[in-house]
């Protein structure tokens, strides 16, 4: 995909949980690195990342492991030509979110 923002923009879109700001430096470097890969390669079994597509009622969401500390959740927006990250947490949590 193409000019999905930048790294930073979605940086910022997960800053709103106020889970990224309470990261160290050096795990929001990661984040913001793991997800600018996602302008490029937002599904899975294309480009970095151990990315899953999940079962959603409404919509069709995904999720991306960070590292082996966190998890993001996001949308692919197509007539948007956005990706937009709708939630970051650690990963323990993230499975009891989407029931692992």
């Amino acid at each position: 995909m193409e000019n999905v923002g930048s790294p930073s923009e979605r940086a910022r879109s997960a800053k709103r949980t106020g889970f990224f700001t309470a990261l160290d430096e050096k795990s929001q470097r990661i984040c913001t690195e793991t997800l600018g890969d996602l302008e490029e390669n937002p599904y899975p079994g294309r480009g970095q990342g151990d990315k899953k597509k999940l079962k959603a009622q409404d919509e069709e969401i995904y999720r991306i492991h960070v590292g082996r500390s966190y998890t993001a959740f996001y949308v692919v927006l197509e007539d948007e030509n956005e990706v937009r990250v709708t939630d970051l947490m650690g990963i323990d949590e993230a499975h009891k979110e989407y029931g692992r």
